[in-house]
């Protein structure tokens, strides 16, 4: 049986913790930072934050045996969200620093954004939001702008892109398959916005317990 509406923020070493974690807790989720998977499979919602090289994360999460946990807990239908690097890993391979194979729960690689489009490399700023399907996540979302810091973007199928941004190339801003979802903005960076992001996470969490 789930704990009641306590959210597994994943811990893997990655970066941004504080602020993820505040995030949780003004949206009034308990969040607790876990590398535990008896905690990760009794969560209502996992979280799967991060900043930094897809590679690094990825040896962390082997290191730490959260693979397996994470990957039980998305099959078991527990709501779980990736943000900006923690979204990159949900899926099957990055090309960052060599092929490295992710959580492999949503199809789909992580490609370098283009050098020669016109845009600098990282995305570092703000960007408008196109949504692309409506949900839970995207609700509130058109035409809206949030923070991004990433050097690294999704390629995956439409079906799985819910919103993006314009950066010489369509950017995948947010994800979703089922239970599992991305945004590759920072929420907890990007204002009222964000704060609609984890409201609307922390309802499908509430609904789950």
């Amino acid at each position: 049986m789930a704990k009641a509406n306590m959210i597994a923020v994943i811990d893997y070493g990655a970066g941004n913790i504080r602020n993820v974690m505040k995030a949780i807790n003004y949206v009034g989720l308990p969040a607790k930072l876990t590398k535990d998977p008896q905690e990760i499979a009794q969560a209502a919602g996992v979280v799967i934050p991060g900043v930094g090289a897809f590679k690094t994360a990825m040896e962390q999460m082997q290191a730490n045996e959260l693979v397996v946990p994470i990957q039980r807990a998305a099959k078991s239908g527990t709501p779980i969200l990736g943000v900006c690097l923690g979204m990159q890993l949900l899926f099957d391979s990055s090309t960052e620093f060599g092929k490295t194979t992710g959580l492999g729960l949503i199809p789909g690689e992580v490609v370098e954004l283009p050098q020669n489009s016109g845009y600098k490399v990282p995305q570092m700023g703000w960007n408008e939001n196109i949504v692309q399907q409506a949900s839970p996540i995207t609700t509130g979302l058109a035409g809206e702008y949030t923070y991004f810091v990433h050097s690294y973007y999704v390629q995956t199928a439409a079906e799985y892109i819910a919103a993006t941004v314009d950066y010489g190339v369509q950017v995948p801003s947010v994800v979703n398959k089922d239970n599992i979802w991305g945004a590759q903005f920072h929420p907890e960076k990007s204002g009222d916005v964000g704060l609609k992001v984890w409201q609307a996470f922390a309802k499908m969490v509430e609904e789950n317990a």
